[in-house]
């Protein structure tokens, strides 16, 4: 064959098998440009004649391979050679179009055939789409059920393998620990309110308010707790060495300082209340009167203690004690008043002893004097 060593400008759809009579014994050398006006067909399935519809290039044989080899050799000039490969050679292998770094023989990018139209899209703003040719946002992943992204650690770098699972779908978002029992640790029904949970810059956590007043504000909620066996909320002031102060429930509601192991105050299902200790009130307050006694009842100045006799008819018109007042059957008890009104009721008892007692020993004096006489 003859070597042609000319540029060829070729007016017509060509395939290289055309231009030659016979088979290439030797490679043919073009020290020029070769320019092909219509479409070029390489590999050895082209065929004279070769139906090009709107191809402008064809790749044709059993083994479709492009390789970049960059020649560069001195300094520091970037050297790494590139393959564009569709397919594998062997029997069975799969169907793909890849982008492999052929210097260190890792393949980069890979489209497997059969995929879904849009399997990856990138918008004319930059936005990046899987299953949509319309991304809404810079990374919009449509699926026709559960669309979702894995994160996984592979050991590769010497840490320990994890996987986790981030998804949505119309039921919840929500993040799957797929390492244990694909757990969902955290979630997000769908429909929530706005502020269902928010943290603040200071780290505060909001339940239902985006202003937090404290590391924990619930807004118009309630706060549940449950255990299989007993539920445990403990108070920790790190700030001293005081013991932390926890509050317990099992088969009764305790509360204790954490350490001691004693039981500082128990309130059972029957609705009674054990002290460990002492019951101190902070006392009834306000004026010294029959509704709201006080100790002033030995002050003449301030309380004008009642007769024996008014106080006796007050008592029996009303069928109480008049300071104590009415204690229903199955009516609520206000302890610390009713408390402090019976105090008053013993001081005014004790001002009457007084008082009869003075009686008394005048009618025995006057006694004394008859019988002398």
């Amino acid at each position: 064959m003859t070597d042609y060593m000319t540029s060829f400008a070729f007016a017509g759809s060509v395939s290289v098998l055309s231009l030659m009579a016979v088979p290439a014994v030797a490679d043919i050398i073009h020290a020029d440009d070769v320019i092909a006006q219509f479409s070029l067909c390489v590999g050895n399935d082209c065929v004279n004649g070769e139906n090009f519809g709107s191809d402008t290039i064809r790749l044709k044989e059993n083994n479709l391979r492009i390789h970049f080899d960059d020649t560069s050799s001195s300094g520091s000039f970037p050297n790494v050679d590139w393959r564009i490969t569709a397919n594998d050679q062997a029997n069975g292998g799969d169907n793909y179009f890849s982008v492999s770094d052929a210097t260190n023989n890792r393949t980069i990018f890979k489209l497997e055939s059969n995929a879904p139209s849009n399997s990856l899209y990138v918008s004319s703003e930059g936005r990046v789409a899987t299953g949509t040719s319309s991304p809404v946002l810079d990374f919009h992943a449509v699926n026709g059920n559960t669309p979702g992204l894995r994160l996984e650690q592979d050991g590769s770098s010497g840490f320990a393998s994890r996987i986790w699972d981030i998804a949505a779908n119309e039921t919840n978002f929500f993040v799957r620990d797929v390492n244990d029992g694909s757990n969902l640790p955290f979630r997000i029904r769908a429909g929530a309110g706005n502020n269902a949970m928010y943290i603040g810059d200071d780290g505060s956590v909001g339940i239902g308010t985006q202003s937090p007043d404290e590391k924990l504000h619930v807004e118009s909620g309630n706060i549940f707790a449950r255990n299989s066996e007993k539920v445990n909320i403990t108070l920790d002031n790190t700030s001293d060495t005081a013991p932390d102060f926890r509050i317990q429930l099992k088969d009764s509601v305790r509360f204790s300082y954490v350490g001691s192991g004693a039981i500082e105050m128990e309130l059972d299902t029957s609705g009674n209340l054990k002290l460990a200790g002492g019951l101190v009130t902070t006392g009834g307050g306000g004026a010294c009167t029959d509704a709201d006694p006080c100790d002033a009842v030995f002050d003449p100045a301030v309380y004008e203690v009642p007769s024996i006799e008014s106080h006796a008819q007050a008592m029996w018109e009303g069928g109480y004690l008049p300071a104590v007042g009415p204690t229903r059957r199955d009516e609520p008890i206000n302890m610390t008043v009713k408390m402090l009104r019976m105090l008053n009721e013993l001081e005014h008892a004790h001002i009457y002893i007084e008082q009869l007692h003075h009686r008394v020993a005048s009618l025995e004096s006057r006694v004394d004097g008859v019988v002398k006489q």
